[in-house]
């Protein structure tokens, strides 16, 4: 920007203490973003909390368990979000080749005997205590900093008006590689959640239309090579197949689908009331309280409360998209548009396997489904875009 240099809060003429004392940070913040993101994990732990309280197996005979795990999540997500938010993301654009480097060790990490399977995904990392690690959640976050890093670099200097092909040639490579050891988990439905991302940063770095058509064209080629090749497991060609005709094995790979469809349904206008659905209750839909936390909103909160999830991610979206068209920095925008298109994607997708028009794969409902990794991953996302906004140039 022209006429001066920004420091990590403003202006360095203005300075953290004349910051503070003209527009403070609390102020800055985007609290219709902040307040629907909260609403959502509050309305997650409820859920998370009637679709588990009753499972002795998984709650070890305390009905609390996943309720409380669940709001200790959040409390260390919104931590996580505060730390990035003090650290600014032009501060972590300076860590970037080390968390990228951190982030793809862990990956790999997750393909050694360290690794853990679960519901056929190998995907994690066991740590003392019960905990797990899922590190293509973290992953996501470093690939939308380290595109963003190398296709803004030039052009927030003045040096280029868009990325030149080089630069976008490297963004890409950037991606390929996590995203590789990623699909050798295999984790196909986190792929999927990088390849909109890596498609949503190159249209909001400005980059040829023909890169990403390119990359489209590549995805669907790849896509059928992976299939012909016989490179899936089992267990994801029966997700497919259970998705294009989901009365092929209704009491095997069609269960959960059919079930998800049935709690959803029951649910009409109202529901039946908190703690008080039969498909919950009777633990008839598998990975409740993870993958289909949105079948205990449709059936015990009805419509309406279903409706409210929607809203409020909407308005997650819409302000993410606000802060992106406002920032005066390429590199701002194209992390923005990232978690856009990283939030967007995840949601549609999560919502849509519950209702029967996407393919099971596995992925969490963003704020709402239980599970830490991701938890804390998308509170770190909406530090980002915090930072963001709180960073704008104080221009008077």
């Amino acid at each position: 920007m022209a006429g001066f240099s920004v420091s990590r809060y403003g202006p360095e003429q203005s300075g953290w203490g004349r910051l503070m004392a003209r527009d403070s940070v609390v102020r800055r913040l985007d609290w219709p973003l902040l307040g629907s993101a909260l609403a959502l994990s509050f309305i997650g732990s409820l859920l998370v909390w009637s679709a588990t309280r009753g499972r002795d197996s998984l709650t070890h005979g305390d009905p609390y368990y996943f309720l409380i795990r669940h709001a200790l999540n959040t409390g260390i997500g919104m931590a996580l979000m505060i730390g990035t938010i003090w650290l600014g993301h032009r501060t972590l654009r300076g860590a970037v080749p080390v968390l990228y480097g951190l982030s793809v060790l862990l990956v790999m990490v997750v393909l050694t005997p360290l690794g853990a399977t679960v519901n056929g995904a190998h995907a994690w990392i066991l740590l003392p205590g019960g905990f797990s690690l899922q590190p293509s959640e973290f992953t996501k976050i470093t690939i939308i900093l380290g595109m963003a890093m190398l296709l803004a670099a030039r052009v927030d200097a003045g040096d280029q008006v868009h990325p030149d092909h080089r630069t976008v040639a490297k963004a890409l490579g950037l991606a390929a590689l996590p995203m590789a050891v990623v699909m050798g988990m295999p984790d196909l439905g986190s792929v999927m959640v990088m390849v909109v991302i890596v498609l949503g940063v190159l249209l909001a770095s400005g980059a040829s239309n023909r890169w990403v058509f390119g990359l489209l064209g590549t995805g669907v080629a790849g896509a059928v090579a992976i299939w012909q090749l016989g490179l899936l497991d089992d267990y994801q060609i029966a997700r497919f197949a259970a998705f294009a005709n989901p009365a092929l094995d209704p009491a095997g790979v069609g269960y959960n689908t059919n079930q998800a469809r049935i709690a959803i349904g029951s649910g009409g206008l109202h529901g039946t009331g908190l703690f008080q659905g039969t498909q919950t209750t009777g633990q008839f839909v598998p990975e409740q309280q993870t993958d289909f936390v949105f079948t205990v909103a449709g059936e015990e909160l009805g419509f309406l409360g279903a409706g409210l999830i929607l809203v409020l991610l909407g308005v997650v979206l819409w302000r993410a998209c606000r802060i992106a068209r406002e920032t005066t920095e390429l590199y701002g925008t194209i992390v923005a548009a990232g978690i856009i298109a990283w939030f967007a994607f995840q949601a549609f997708e999560n919502i849509g396997m519950t209702l029967g028009i996407m393919p099971v794969a596995g992925l969490p409902l963003p704020f709402v489904s239980y599970g830490g990794s991701s938890m804390f991953a998308v509170w770190v996302a909406v530090g980002l875009l915090q930072s963001i906004r709180v960073q704008r140039p104080i221009t008077a």
